[in-house]
């Protein structure tokens, strides 16, 4: 179902999957070109949410997706904003971000955040200046960023949350799944298999939290 939500901003769309009561899952996906690369994966992982009664939403971001907003207007704070904001419209809400997309629910109120590989924004950054060509100045792979984004991305950390990592990857983890990094494609895929997994660990851990 598409909704909406509001913030400071203005209006931005919203995908609604699952039960209208309970806990509702609220994701974030990574920014800019990764985004393109995982939404279908997420929207994947949001159904198979929803199987399992546990609903989800999918939130175009300020800047980001469909937004009306340019992606050269997008700044930090107003990613938060609006991930914040599409939070209020639920009773119990829990993150679920992959990638940078842990750096926009730092102010949501959210009854618990779980990350997929996340990244601090000073990696984030060093990503866009491998993708961005010697002449393209702020073009990052077709995506126009302001300096001040940039900028405000360079001190950027996630909150703490539990965090899922996939087989390969040594740093701290919660939990180790199977699977390929779909951000590293050259074209947008998806990978049923391990939605089916992050579904799993997702329900798991919601249903721990309201425990």
């Amino acid at each position: 179902m598409i909704d909406h939500y509001d913030w400071a901003g203005g209006r931005e769309a919203m995908l609604r999957f699952g039960p209208d009561s309970g806990p509702v899952v609220i994701a974030a996906l990574p920014l800019f070109e990764e985004a393109n690369r995982t939404r279908a994966f997420m929207v994947t992982i949001l159904r198979l949410l929803a199987e399992r009664g546990i609903a989800g939403a999918l939130p175009d971001l300020p800047g980001q997706g469909e937004s009306l907003l340019p992606t050269s207007s997008a700044t930090l704070p107003g990613l938060r904003a609006g991930f914040a904001a599409a939070c209020t419209r639920f009773d119990t809400p829990y993150a679920f971000a992959i990638r940078s997309g842990a750096l926009l629910d730092t102010q949501a109120p959210v009854a618990g955040r779980c990350h997929l590989v996340p990244t601090t924004g000073a990696e984030l950054v060093r990503e866009l200046g491998r993708i961005r060509g010697q002449h393209d100045g702020n073009n990052y792979a077709g995506n126009v960023l302001s300096s001040d984004l940039l900028a405000a991305f360079e001190d950027a950390m996630p909150a703490a949350a539990h965090t899922v990592r996939l087989e390969g990857d040594a740093r701290a983890a919660d939990v180790t799944l199977r699977g390929a990094p779909l951000w590293r494609r050259a074209e947008p895929d998806n990978d049923p298999a391990l939605a089916t997994l992050l579904a799993e660990t997702i329900a798991a851990w919601v249903r721990a939290c309201e425990a």
